[in-house]
């Protein structure tokens, strides 16, 4: 199947690889992004290159101005425009909730306006299992239908999974035909610097030979999903019948790794002899975190294949030079 795709948040991390992979399949794919968080880089330079791709630089925050100028022959509406990442969350919380809300309302409105839409695919994020992991008792792996529950509501971190709560439930009662996608430590090349993967990739290659690296939440536990097999993924939820109108987790379900595990691989990988210093535990993560993807599988026959050895040395060959040995402003913070 091809259509013309808008991906919202496109110039970033998860939305580039995706544009990527639908052109390689023939699609038209019209690339949004307001470059807050998306970097113009040389991967994005040869996307724009290809033929069918499209950049459009607007904010959905201006929803007039959005709605003026998106077309309106979409088949595929990727939303993955939001303020995200823990950091940013919490100095600004008041703004994620409003401006995540806001971006999805403008992102339904023009999803509305489309003459033959096939699907609205929403990300949204593991973050909404937080509560019900600290209040209930969470099943890991967790399946799509476990009780959600909300947290302390003035913790700064709890707004950015508000958010993709009330998204989700935007979503649903839109009237659109929709898939909403649950992503679970998905990782790769080109990701940004706020997440584990490549901190400890940085650490390990910052570190002198026979040094050490300090590690936080040691025996936190997380399984890992590289980008190609998250891509490949959401390109089958978006085109498949059967995955219409169902939430669904993106990820892999195993193995479940503890984060020691993840440096030690990070060290191996680097290629140093470094021992790992214990950190404390981050505020406010989870201490485990594994989706089922029993639905997934049933429905588009897909599982993650990338190992994490394999995931994480092409994280690396592509960080090396392009982030450690080159401009650490190629990626988003």
């Amino acid at each position: 199947m091809t259509g013309k795709a808008l991906i919202t948040g496109g110039a970033g991390f998860i939305g580039g690889f995706l544009a990527e992979r639908l052109l390689g399949g023939g699609w038209t794919v019209d690339i949004l992004d307001n470059f807050e968080r998306g970097r113009s880089d040389a991967f994005l330079d040869a996307l724009l290159a290809r033929d069918g791709a499209r950049l459009v630089q607007c904010d959905l925050l201006d929803r007039d101005a959005a709605l003026e100028t998106l077309d309106r022959d979409y088949t595929h509406i990727f939303h993955f425009a939001a303020i995200l990442g823990v950091q940013n969350v919490i100095d600004n919380p008041d703004r994620t909730l409003s401006a995540n809300v806001a971006l999805l309302d403008s992102a339904l409105a023009l999803a509305k306006a489309q003459g033959a839409l096939d699907r609205f695919i929403f990300a949204s994020t593991s973050e909404v299992y937080a509560g019900s992991l600290e209040l209930l008792d969470l099943t890991i792996p967790t399946p799509e239908d476990h009780v959600l529950a909300v947290p302390d509501l003035g913790r700064p971190r709890t707004s950015y999974m508000l958010s993709k709560i009330y998204g989700e439930a935007m979503t649903r009662l839109s009237g659109l035909p929709y898939t909403i996608l649950r992503p679970h430590n998905v990782y790769g090349p080109r990701m940004g610097q706020s997440h584990v993967v490549p901190q400890l990739l940085q650490k390990a290659y910052d570190a002198p030979n026979g040094g050490s690296i300090e590690v936080f939440s040691l025996d936190h536990t997380r399984t890992f999903c590289f980008i190609e097999d998250a891509v490949e993924m959401i390109v089958r939820t978006a085109t498949a019948k059967t995955c219409r109108n169902q939430v669904l987790n993106l990820g892999a379900q195993e193995p479940e790794y503890r984060i020691e595990q993840l440096a030690d691989t990070v060290i191996a990988t680097v290629g140093k002899n470094l021992s790992i210093r214990p950190g404390p535990e981050h505020q406010g993560s989870p201490s485990r975190r594994a989706p089922d993807m029993s639905r997934m599988l049933d429905l588009t026959g897909y599982r993650a294949r990338v190992d994490l050895q394999d995931g994480v040395a092409r994280t690396y060959a592509w960080y090396r030079p392009t982030v450690f040995e080159g401009n650490k402003a190629e990626v988003a913070v």
